[in-house]
């Protein structure tokens, strides 16, 4: 994986066009940060088709580079059953499975979001039509594909503002307060790689944390940290984050 990114880095820069990955699984996107700085030569940008989405495309290339925006090859696709009233409600390993039947890889497909009978997700621009035309069953329900121009306003994430007194910036403090863990239940989560740090994966549970970063934990939520507002008369810290709800 990490020479892919280098080949793509390296592609960009010298045929002076933007060049794109596949969806990257958490796991991936963090093996590009672990060579990031050996492509430093060019800008790069993350996105996934929307800003909760876990499974994120590459871009590399930036408008200072090349004077003008490409936009991510990337499409939303929604599905619905043909007989809505028999239809049955359907769990994110059906509809995966169903894709994946058609003889495509999982690289080609984003995040996935479910609401009652239907779903939505996201696909490389390339496939979309070979999914619309083909994708017409998902178990026993029968179903029909097409393309719209953005993921739903109700599946847009919410925040909410969140003020917490702790005794320091780092990010297992935060953790444990967001989610009212106790440090033993908290540390697990660090050494089981389940915390990222702008999509990183972020192992030092006593890290300090910078205002802007966005903390996701695998199981539990995300929430973007704004940082100090004002320290107490002990000492201690009052911080503020805006929680996805």
């Amino acid at each position: 994986m990490k020479q892919r990114f280098l080949d793509l880095a390296n592609t960009c820069y010298q045929h002076g066009h933007y060049t794109f990955s596949h969806f990257l699984s958490p796991a991936e996107i963090d093996e590009f940060f672990q060579i990031k700085n050996e492509v430093s030569f060019v800008g790069h940008t993350l996105y996934g088709g929307s800003e909760m989405a876990e499974r994120q495309m590459l871009r590399f290339g930036d408008e200072d580079m090349f004077g003008y925006v490409e936009d991510f090859p990337i499409c939303c696709i929604h599905c619905r059953p043909m007989t809505p009233k028999f239809a049955e409600k359907l769990g994110h390993r059906d509809v995966l499975g169903a894709l994946m039947n058609l003889g495509i890889e999982r690289d080609v497909i984003g995040d996935i979001w479910l609401k009652e009978k239907e779903c939505y997700f996201f696909c490389m621009e390339n496939m979309k039509e070979y999914i619309c035309d083909n994708l017409i069953k998902i178990r026993h329900t029968n179903v029909s594909c097409t393309e719209i121009g953005e993921l739903p306003e109700e599946f847009k994430p919410e925040r909410k503002r969140e003020e917490y007194i702790i005794a320091s910036e780092r990010c297992d403090a935060l953790v444990s307060k967001v989610y009212n863990l106790s440090r033993s239940k908290c540390i697990p989560l660090f050494q089981e790689k389940k915390v990222f740090v702008n999509s990183r994966v972020y192992e030092n549970n006593s890290g300090s944390l910078k205002e802007g970063d966005v903390v996701s934990v695998r199981g539990y939520g995300k929430f973007q940290y704004e940082g100090v507002i004002r320290e107490t008369k002990k000492g201690r810290l009052t911080v503020a984050i805006e929680k996805y709800v």
